[in-house]
C-alpha cells in the first residue's frame, strides 16, 4: 500500500511537470525564465517550494530536534531578512532583468554578460548550487531509505534521473508548476501530520515537558555557552535570510514575473504560505525529539520516521512524495539556474543553443550527483543541514554586497568586483572550515558578507577615493556618524548583557534517550546528636535546619536522612528485691522533612535497645545498578539528584511509653527513659556518562 501511494502522488506531481510540454516553446529564454509571464502565485508557491523543500524537510528538523526552543530564533530572524530581500533587493533585481534582458544571477553582478566577474560569479554559482542540488538529492535518498528501506545511494540516483526528466520536459515552466503543486500538499501532509504529533506528545504542554526531560535546555529561548556572543549570532539568521536575494534558484522565479505588480503580489503570496508551514516544521521538529529520543537516532529523520510511525500507508506515501518529488524539483531549480549561468556567461556563445543547453545540463545534474553521493563516504557530508547552510551563505556572500551597492548605484569595475567575490568566498569558505559556523557559533554569513563589504570600502578607498562608497548617497557628517554608532554599539551592548545575565549554562545540557554508566557515591554525613530524657507518656520534639551547615564537605545533594537512637533502661525498685524484674519500655521515633517522614519503634527488653531508620526520595537502585538503559540524561538525573529538596527544616519526634515491672514486695518505677541521638545527612555524588 505504501508503495502504491508514493507512486501515486509522484505520478501526479510528474504529470504536472510533464504537462508543461504542451504551452513551452523550444527556446532558451523559454527553457530559464518561462517567457518572464508567470502568474504570480505560481510564482510564489514554487518559490516556497525550492527555497525549503529538502532543507525544510530534513535539514530543518534536523537543527530544530538538537536546538529546541532556541530555533525559533532562526525561524524568525531569517523571516525578516526575506521580507527585506523581497520588498528591496527583488524589486532592483527584477527591474535589472527587465531592462538588460538577462536571465541569470551572475549576469546581475557586471555592466554585461561574459564579463570577467559575471565569469567568476557564474563559476561560484555553479559550484555553491551544485552544493545546494546534492543536499537535495541527499534528503531524497534519506527519505527513501527510511521509508521505503532502500539505499541511500538508490534514492540519490532516481532523484538524479528525475531531475534530468524534469528539466528535459519543460525547463523552469515544469520546475514552477510542480513546485506549485507540491506546495499545496506539503501544507496539508505537514499540519495533518504536526497535528497527529501534537496528540502523540500530549498537546503544548506534553511537548514541553517531553522535551524538559529530554534536556532542560531544549526548553530555553537563548542557546548556551555561544562562542561569539548572541548578537552576531542573531544577526547571521538576518543575513542568511537576506541571502534569499542571492540564491540564483529563487531569484529565478523572480525573473519569470511581468511586473512590479506581479512582485509584489507574489510576495504577499509567498509570506503567506511559507510562515505557516514554517510552524509546521518546527513543531515537527520539536516532537520528533520527544517521541525519537534514541542516542543513535539521526535527527534529520525526524518527519519522515514520525510519518512512518503514526500516519496510515496513503499518508506516508503522500508525504515522502511530497518531500522526495519537492528536493527533486528543487534540485532540477538549481541546476537549470547553474545552466543559465553557465550559458549566459561562461559560455556566451552557448546562450542560443537550445541542444547545447540541454546537454549543459546534463552535466551539471551529473556532478551535483557525485557530490551527493560522495558526501555519503565523508563524516557529516550527509547532512543536509550542513550543506544547505554553506551554499545558502556562500552564494549569500558572492551576492548581495554586490547586489547592495549597485542598488545603491555605485559601478564596481571588473578588478573591484571580482576582489570582493573572492573576499566573500574565503570568508564563507574559511570560516566553515576552522569550526567556526556551527550552531554555538556564527553561520558563515557574516563572515562573507562582511569580508567582501570591507573589499569594497577598501578597494575604495585606495582606488577611487574621490568617489563615495555609497554610491548615489553620501555618507553623514561625523556628528551623526558617531551618533548611530553610539546607537548600534549600545544595541549590542545591551544585548549582549542580556545574554550573559539570561542565557543557560550549558551544564545544563544533557543527552537524549540511551545507554548510560552512573558512579555514584553515598556519604553519610553527621548533621546533630543529643541526648534527651524523655517522660513517660511524652513526646520531645526537635527542630534542626541545614541553614547552620557552613561548609559541604562532599556536596549538598541531600537525599535522605538517617536517625540512630539508642537507649538504656533506667527503672527504679524498692523493697525485697533478689533479681531484675524490669518492664520493657517502648520509644518511637519519627524524622519529618517536608513531605518525607519515617517513623520506627522498638524497646528495651534486655536492659537495652537501639534503632535506626531513614527516609530517602531518590532512586537507590539505579544508583546502585551502576548503569542505565532507555532513559534520557535528564531523566536519570532527575532520579538522582535532589535539586535541593534535601535542604531546610528536619523534625526528630521521641516518644516513651514506660512500664514499670516488679513483683509482690518489691515496688519499681519508671518515670521515663533517656535518649541518645544522631541525626545524619545522605548526600548522594554522582557522575553520569554515555557507556562505551
Amino acid at each position: 500500500m505504501l508503495v502504491l501511494s508514493f507512486l501515486f502522488f509522484m505520478s501526479i506531481f510528474a504529470g504536472v511537470g510533464l504537462a508543461s510540454m504542451f504551452v513551452k516553446e523550444d527556446t532558451t529564454d523559454d527553457y530559464l525564465v518561462a517567457g518572464r509571464g508567470m502568474h504570480p502565485a505560481l510564482a510564489a508557491l514554487s518559490a516556497v517550494s525550492t527555497w525549503n523543500s529538502g532543507y525544510m524537510f530534513i535539514g530543518f528538523i534536523g537543527f530544530t530536534y538538537m536546538m529546541g526552543f532556541t530555533v525559533i530564533w532562526l525561524g524568525l530572524v531569517s523571516t525578516i531578512g526575506q521580507v527585506v530581500a523581497w520588498a528591496w533587493l527583488y524589486k532592483f533585481i527584477q527591474h535589472e532583468g527587465h531592462e538588460r534582458g538577462v536571465r541569470s544571477l551572475s549576469s546581475l553582478v557586471a555592466e554585461k554578460a561574459g564579463a570577467p566577474e559575471a565569469k567568476l560569479a557564474a563559476v561560484l554559482s555553479v559550484l555553491f548550487l551544485s552544493i545546494y542540488a546534492a543536499a537535495q538529492l541527499t534528503s531524497g535518498g534519506k527519505a527513501l531509505f527510511v521509508m521505503m528501506g532502500w539505499n541511500e545511494m538508490t534514492g540519490i540516483l532516481i532523484g538524479f534521473v528525475l531531475v534530468v526528466a524534469y528539466c528535459y520536459a519543460g525547463g523552469i515552466r515544469a520546475s514552477i508548476w510542480t513546485d506549485a503543486v507540491q506546495s499545496c500538499v506539503m501544507i496539508v501532509g505537514s499540519t495533518i501530520l504536526c497535528w497527529i504529533a501534537l496528540q502523540e506528545v500530549g498537546g503544548f504542554g506534553g511537548l514541553a515537558s517531553g522535551l524538559e526531560a529530554q534536556d532542560p535546555v531544549l526548553t530555553e529561548f537563548l542557546p548556551p555557552d555561544l562562542r561569539f556572543g548572541f548578537s552576531m549570532w542573531v544577526f547571521a539568521f538576518f543575513l542568511g535570510g537576506l541571502g534569499v536575494a542571492g540564491q540564483p534558484q529563487v531569484v529565478s522565479r523572480v525573473m519569470t514575473l511581468g511586473s512590479d505588480s506581479d512582485r509584489k503580489q507574489a510576495m504577499i503570496w509567498f509570506f503567506v504560505w511559507q510562515t505557516p508551514f514554517v510552524v509546521l516544521m518546527l513543531i515537527i521538529g520539536l516532537a520528533s525529539r520527544v517521541l525519537f529520543s534514541e542516542g543513535s537516532f539521526d535527527p534529520e529523520l525526524g518527519l519522515p520516521v514520525l510519518a512512518m510511525e503514526t500516519m496510515p500507508a496513503i499518508g506516508v506515501g503522500m508525504i515522502l512524495a511530497s518531500i522526495f518529488a519537492a528536493t527533486m524539483s528543487t534540485a532540477d531549480s538549481q541546476v537549470l539556474a547553474c545552466t543559465a549561468a553557465i550559458t549566459d556567461d561562461i559560455k556566451p556563445e552557448w546562450r542560443e543553443d537550445h541542444k547545447t543547453t540541454k546537454m549543459v545540463t546534463l552535466v551539471v545534474a551529473a556532478f551535483a550527483t557525485m557530490i551527493s553521493i560522495g558526501g555519503l563516504y565523508i563524516p557529516g557530508g550527509d547532512s543536509v543541514f550542513v550543506l544547505v547552510v554553506l551554499a545558502v551563505y556562500g552564494l549569500g556572500g558572492i551576492f548581495i554586497p554586490l547586489l547592495t551597492i549597485r542598488w545603491m548605484g555605485y559601478k564596481p569595475d571588473t578588478t573591484h568586483s571580482l576582489v570582493m567575490m573572492g573576499s566573500a568566498f574565503v570568508g564563507v569558505i574559511g570560516w566553515s572550515f576552522l569550526g567556526f559556523a556551527g550552531a554555538d557559533g556564527i553561520f558563515p554569513s557574516v563572515p562573507g558578507m562582511g569580508a567582501a563589504f570591507i573589499a569594497h570600502f577598501v578597494m575604495n578607498q585606495i582606488r577611487t577615493p574621490e568617489v563615495s562608497s555609497l554610491g548615489r548617497y553620501n555618507w553623514p557628517d561625523g556628528k551623526k556618524l558617531g551618533a548611530v554608532g553610539s546607537v548600534i554599539g549600545l544595541a549590542l551592548l545591551g544585548g549582549e548583557v542580556g545574554y550573559l545575565v539570561s542565557a543557560p549554562d550549558s551544564s545544563d545540557s544533557m543527552g537524549g534517550v540511551g545507554d548510560y554508566t552512573i558512579d555514584s557515591t553515598l556519604f553519610v554525613d553527621d548533621f546533630a546528636d543529643g541526648t534527651e530524657y524523655v517522660m513517660d507518656g511524652d513526646t520531645v520534639t526537635l527542630e534542626f535546619n541545614t541553614d547552620t551547615i557552613t561548609s559541604w564537605e562532599n556536596g549538598d545533594n541531600v537525599v535522605g536522612v538517617r536517625v540512630l537512637m539508642a537507649f538504656d533502661e533506667d527503672e527504679t525498685s524498692s523493697g525485697f528485691c533478689t533479681a531484675s524484674n524490669n518492664a520493657a519500655d517502648t520509644i518511637t521515633g519519627t524524622i519529618i522533612h517536608d513531605e518525607y517522614d519515617e517513623t520506627s519503634q522498638d524497646s528495651n527488653a534486655n536492659g537495652q535497645g537501639a534503632m535506626v531508620f531513614e527516609t530517602i526520595w531518590y532512586n537507590s537502585t539505579l544508583a546502585e545498578s551502576g548503569n542505565s538503559s532507555g532513559l534520557s540524561e535528564a531523566e536519570i538525573e532527575a532520579q538522582l539528584d535532589a535539586d535541593g529538596d534535601g535542604l531546610g527544616a528536619y523534625t526528630l519526634e521521641i516518644t516513651v511509653e514506660a512500664d514499670a515491672g516488679g513483683r509482690p514486695g518489691c515496688t519499681h518505677s519508671d518515670d521515663g527513659e533517656e535518649i541518645n541521638y544522631t541525626v545524619q545527612l545522605l548526600i548522594l555524588d554522582y557522575t553520569v556518562g554515555l557507556a562505551s
